[in-house]
């Protein structure tokens, strides 16, 4: 029966679930999202992505390109649930649009395509969730298609993504012949027939009795290896029950021990309404998850999801609209009400929230109130951004924001003309302030403005958006990426004193430091980016008091500073350990700013002295051709640097992987189209950093 979104406002947090659907591009994210819409009474016709009449999927140019750009919130009701849900992008250059949506999930529905299994991203977004301790249960899709086959893709999410795969149904019939699902733990069948929205619920089929059967017993015995009460249970009947299988299920999915996998065709609307069953079953309510712990005065706090707690939320989305600026937040404690005050703790000011709404994409429904659990959208707020935590006004918290990924990509933009310029840097300093993975600054070698983003395509949306929504006409420059520099030989003893007497008090500051390369294992670093690997580490072995520990900290600020530029081209500095082995201080010349200064300057003048090597960014590239274009493919990777890791037939295809600089791939769709004849795709995923070639480690890079 068909529910209405708005019946039932507020949900208790035990009937809450917050998921987000994961999956890599392409692989029916957004086509589930729809049917879920559908299938609980929230629409009443079934949008299509190819036609361009999804609910998430508003944004024109998502439209236009058939992607999913921007995570997009919805919410509806299940069986007495409130379900929020947020279908997010599958392409590796919104991957900070899916960090930020994780962070304030509960839960996940990863994605996975029945004939291609893991795919690059599908493993990417994975790892998010991993790091976000986001538990996941797996919906394995288009089992409607040729060459569909649920094992093979389970045996991928076991050997690529190690997690221990529960499957919880079995397929009826297959390829296009699939018209249902064996549900395991129950042994029923539900079966979707044409013209039916709904599944019809009847006994397992005589014919599939005996694999049902095998294939529950290969489930009991899963989940009483990984659960006791289940092997209890297991040992002393012989069997594991519906009620202890559904149990346990639940405890291995929340534990992150096991992860529970059930299948369909969300285009063929197959599979859906057990998908959502299985939400409520054994995904965490905001009661499930632990408490959120944030700093208040220096010390960490705990706040449970209590609708009487103190009021916390934390912002991870901000859009303008043609009606204002809507400032998106998970609720994880207390309750706030449209007119009341909250604090916000990026510029610790008091903000009033004018009104709140429960989204539906680009559609919204007013609230009175949100409480502990709610994902919801608020108008009025001014200085909130990403990552911000409002809180109520007499219980300040601040809660740990999403990371942002650095951007490794940038282009040069100008105004069209003269009378847009003006008009320019206020727009791309709104788009910066919706998306932080997007980063301007102006070039001070040239004055350029430069706009920097995770990839071509992210800074092929913005500059579109900008053009769309503002009528800017801009020119983009050539794409550039983002290089690091790195110490492969570093120095030891380097002195360096920083006096200095104008009148009045001096300033005075002795430090000696070794700079040597980072080693993985060695010491615990103190930056790590996105993808683990050491930037920074710092320690002092200064013994005797010969600097004090303010002094220290001062040091280590002071060669923060001085990562900022390195002296291979001004780019930034990783990998480096730094440690303070001896300094004195003057009794009355001596502070700490003397000391960051030493510390800024001599890091400086060290990463001169020692052999530096430039670093480019490089991708994990998996290209899918066909088996007659394989060598032209080959052959223009060999010309592109890229070291082919492997290759693996595919049905008349040929999956070649293969690390490519991130430079080298510039213009590589239309290239790939036309060696191809438009039968090739390719996807990438970050990979990290490599030595870029022509770079002399005792010196500046050569000419390239």
């Amino acid at each position: 029966m068909r529910t209405d979104l708005h019946r039932h406002p507020e949900n208790p947090p035990t009937a809450v679930r917050n998921l987000g659907i994961l999956a890599h591009v392409d692989a029916g994210k957004t086509t589930l999202t729809e049917r879920i819409l559908y299938a609980t009474g929230t629409t009443h016709r079934r949008g299509e992505v190819h036609d361009g009449t999804t609910v998430t999927d508003f944004d024109p140019q998502e439209r236009d390109r058939g992607i999913t750009i921007f995570a997009a919130a919805v919410s509806c009701d299940w069986h007495g649930h409130r379900v929020n849900l947020i279908d997010t992008p599958g392409h590796v250059d919104f991957s900070d649009e899916v960090a930020r949506s994780l962070r304030v999930l509960d839960g996940a529905v990863a994605v996975f395509d029945a004939v291609a299994g893991v795919e690059p991203q599908s493993e990417s977004v994975w790892r998010q969730a991993d790091r976000y301790g986001v538990p996941r249960i797996a919906f394995v899709n288009k089992l409607d298609r040729a060459g569909a086959d649920l094992d093979a893709a389970v045996a991928s999410i076991r050997e690529r993504l190690h997690p221990a795969p529960l499957v919880v149904q079995l397929p009826i019939g297959t390829e296009s012949g699939f018209t249902g699902v064996v549900d395991l733990p129950r042994m029923r069948a539900s079966v979707w027939t044409d013209g039916r929205d709904t599944p019809e619920e009847v006994p397992v089929p005589e014919t599939l009795r005996a694999e049902a059967d095998r294939r529950r017993r290969l489930l009991e015995e899963a989940v009483a290896e990984l659960h006791p009460a289940a092997l209890e249970e297991f040992c002393s009947e012989g069997r594991v029950t519906a009620p202890t299988m559904v149990a346990a299920l639940r405890d291995l999915t929340r534990s992150g021990d096991g992860v529970v996998v059930l299948c369909g065709s969300a285009y063929r609307n197959r599979g859906v309404e057990p998908l959502l069953d299985a939400v409520v079953a054994y995904l965490p309510s905001p009661l499930d998850v632990p408490a959120v712990r944030g700093i208040r005065g220096g010390a960490e706090q705990e706040r449970a999801a209590d609708p009487r707690a103190p009021f916390t939320a934390l912002v991870f989305k901000v859009s303008a609209t043609g009606t204002g600026r809507l400032t998106y937040l998970r609720v994880y404690s207390g309750t706030v009400g449209k007119g009341e005050t909250v604090w916000e703790s990026g510029t610790g000011r008091v903000e009033r929230i004018g009104r709140i709404l429960r989204v539906q994409a680009d559609r919204h429904a007013p609230l009175e109130r949100a409480v502990a659990g709610d994902i919801v959208a608020v108008v009025g707020l001014r200085s909130a951004r990403a990552g911000s935590t409002l809180t109520a006004p007499g219980s300040p918290l601040v809660l740990e924001p999403p990371t942002v990924a650095e951007p490794v990509v940038s282009v040069a933009v100008e105004a069209g003309g003269t009378t847009e310029e003006d008009r320019l840097m206020p727009a791309l300093a709104r788009l910066a302030e919706e998306d932080p993975s997007l980063v301007v600054r102006t070039d001070p070698g040239t004055g350029q403005t430069v706009l920097s983003g995770l990839g071509e395509l992210h800074l092929e949306v913005a500059v579109e958006k900008i053009r769309r929504a503002h009528g800017l006409e801009i020119r983009v420059g050539r794409p550039r990426v983002a290089y690091l520099e790195t110490v492969v030989r570093g120095v030891s003893g380097l002195v360096h004193r920083h006096v200095k007497q104008d009148g009045g008090a001096g300033r005075f500051a002795h430090v000696v430091i070794d700079v040597e390369p980072m080693e993985a294992g060695r010491d615990t670093p103190g930056d790590l980016a996105d993808d683990g690997a050491a930037r920074f580490a710092f320690r002092s072995a200064v013994v005797g008091g010969r600097v004090p520990q303010e002094y220290v900290r001062a040091v280590e600020a002071g060669c923060r500073d001085a990562l900022a530029e390195g002296p291979l081209g001004g780019n930034p500095v990783t990998g480096v350990r730094v440690v303070l082995t001896d300094g004195s201080t003057h009794p009355k010349d001596s502070s700490e700013m003397a000391f960051r200064t030493a510390g800024r300057n001599a890091l400086r003048e060290a990463l001169r002295a020692c052999a530096m090597v430039l670093l480019e960014p490089v991708v994990d590239l998996t290209v899918t051709v066909p088996d007659d274009a394989v060598g032209a493919v080959l052959g223009d990777l060999a010309a592109r640097r890229g070291q082919v890791s492997g290759s693996v037939p595919r049905a008349g295809a040929v999956v070649i992987s293969a690390v490519v600089p991130l430079a080298e791939l510039f213009g590589y769709a239309t290239r790939l189209r036309s060696r191809t004849r438009g039968r090739g795709v390719f996807t990438t995923r970050p990979a990290g950093h490599a030595p870029a070639p022509g770079t002399a480690p005792h010196g500046t890079p050569a000419t390239r």
